[in-house]
């Protein structure tokens, strides 16, 4: 009887000292997960290292040759978030990829959740800052379409390391609040990596929510402002203002920042809503969805360098050397198109508007175009 006391006592005593990041986790793991498997931890994270170092030269020598301030500017951001890309792949893919090898366990490596909780945050910080950057870049080429001049005053070489500096201390700001007691960072499923705990508990519910929502904000900030800058791009190309001002590296780093775009949200819309809807619905959290969405948002720091590394004008050109990548080329189809949709469409009104208003410029649209052996390439493009 007294020995069943004690038992029933050390077992208590034992319940109560478990660390928090360990409570909601006391059944058995299953390291053997298809896909928390070591072989696409380690695949993903060599992958994804490889890339972005790959990118970081390119990017660096690029710099060293640019002359534009608003492209300098931009591959500075752009060199921010690769290398925060690598440094996220780095850091929680060397845990998880050390724990499938050594199969460490975690509460006597970690019994006061130390270790833990340095995961969980950067697991948080480096998975907000592609969003937040993203959104950061989508506003300044947002104001470097729309308002050139004070863009140019404004936005310096010095000041765009400082706005990386500050995405990165808002980042860091919102993963230190669980240690402050709003939310928790726990140990998950299948054992190999800690995160936020995805719960309908109240201050758990707040702190998902908070990562969540700012998340899908700084993409509908990045959809809204890059669908603008892309309209006001087009309008410019093809109005009769677009030969006042060189486009070229413009529209380059607008087909890029939209790809970038485009992968953000595909790969983390996923786990963002999934992780918003699990804690506002009250359910049971579903690991295999979790692991699978979570899989889905690495794809982001793996294909991020890719976009600048393959989207550029130079690696186009060897791409498809016998294409005319000139801007004169694609502004004499896109004026030519123009002015036949122009035409095609009944500009009557439209002409005789325009000789009202102007007779000296609407005499000499009169005058018949010379022909010109327009290349097959162009045609093509």
């Amino acid at each position: 009887m007294v020995s069943s006391l004690f038992s029933v006592d050390e077992t208590v005593a034992q319940s109560n000292a478990t660390p928090l990041c360990f409570s909601i986790n006391n059944p058995t793991f299953k390291p053997n997960h298809t896909i928390a498997s070591s072989y696409f931890s380690a695949v993903f994270t060599g992958l994804g290292l490889s890339s972005n170092l790959f990118a970081l030269v390119v990017l660096a020598k690029t710099f060293q040759h640019t002359k534009s301030r608003s492209r300098s500017s931009f591959l500075l951001f752009l060199g921010g978030l690769v290398f925060t890309d690598f440094m996220g792949l780095l850091v929680t893919g060397s845990i998880v990829v050390s724990f499938h090898i050594t199969h460490f366990n975690w509460r006597q490596l970690d019994p006061h959740c130390h270790f833990c909780n340095f995961m969980g945050m950067s697991m948080v910080f480096y998975g907000l800052c592609p969003l937040l950057l993203g959104a950061t870049m989508a506003m300044e080429r947002f104001i470097g379409i729309n308002r050139p001049f004070a863009r140019s005053t404004a936005m310096t070489n010095s000041r765009a390391c400082s706005t990386v500096a500050i995405v990165w201390v808002t980042a860091g700001c919102i993963s230190l609040l669980p240690l402050t007691g709003l939310g928790n960072y726990h140990l998950q499923v299948p054992g190999s990596w800690c995160f936020l705990n995805i719960s309908s508990k109240p201050l758990d519910m707040t702190f998902s929510l908070i990562f969540s929502l700012v998340g899908l904000l700084s993409l509908a900030v990045s959809f809204l402002l890059n669908t603008v800058s892309v309209i006001t791009l087009l309008r410019v190309c093809c109005g009769q203002d677009g030969r006042q001002r060189r486009r070229d590296y413009e529209v380059e780093m607008m087909v890029q920042l939209i790809l970038i775009m485009a992968i953000a949200s595909i790969c983390w819309c996923p786990l963002l809503v999934f992780i918003a809807q699990t804690v506002l619905s009250g359910g049971e959290l579903k690991v295999g969805r979790l692991l699978l969405w979570l899989r889905f948002a690495t794809w982001n720091q793996i294909l991020d360098p890719w976009v600048y590394i393959l989207f550029r004008r130079a690696v186009l050109k060897r791409v498809a050397p016998n294409m005319d990548w000139s801007r004169g080329s694609i502004m004499s189809l896109s004026t030519s198109i123009r002015r036949l949709t122009r035409g095609s469409l009944g500009g009557t009104g439209e002409r005789a508007e325009n000789i009202r208003t102007n007779p000296d410029k609407a005499g000499r649209e009169e005058a018949p175009f010379p022909v010109q052996n327009t290349p097959a390439s162009s045609c093509s493009l």
